[in-house]
């Protein structure tokens, strides 16, 4: 299965966000076991970079986003994904609709993030990581 990841699921894992650490964690180990395919924006890395400023310096940032990136594929943001963002007025936020774009384009089954309304317009379904944990969990019963 193939999975996009997005911005908040990684920040619920950097800044150890309760109760959504658990969820995010677990979706994450998944990805770096190769349990999952993961992919991420490439967009969500200097977004991620800034946020983190606040509590991270520079070089613990970098580290942080390196080791991640070494399990997450990153989908490019090409020409093609702008137009597609910008030509796609459903959208109230342009970063949300280049993280559709990317999940597209990695041919992703799912977008985990916690924001599922702002991707109420998304080609791909937007799923919280907490509600495909147990998708998935249900998948292994059955």
């Amino acid at each position: 299965m193939r999975v996009l990841i997005d911005t908040n699921i990684l920040l619920d894992f950097f800044f150890d966000r309760e109760p959504y650490n658990v969820y995010a964690d677990r979706v994450l180990k998944m990805c770096g076991n190769y349990e999952l395919q993961g992919f991420i924006a490439a967009i969500s890395i200097p977004n991620a970079f800034y946020i983190l400023r606040k509590d991270h310096p520079a070089d613990e940032r970098r580290k942080m986003l390196l080791d991640i990136c070494g399990f997450l594929s990153i989908v490019g943001i090409d020409s093609a994904k702008i137009w597609g963002a910008l030509i796609n007025s459903e959208f109230t936020d342009f970063e949300d609709c280049l993280q559709d774009e990317c999940a597209v384009a990695c041919g992703a089954d799912y977008i985990i993030t916690r924001n599922i309304k702002d991707f109420a317009h998304s080609t791909v379904p937007p799923i919280t990581a907490e509600d495909f944990l147990k998708l998935i969990d249900k998948q292994r019963i059955v």
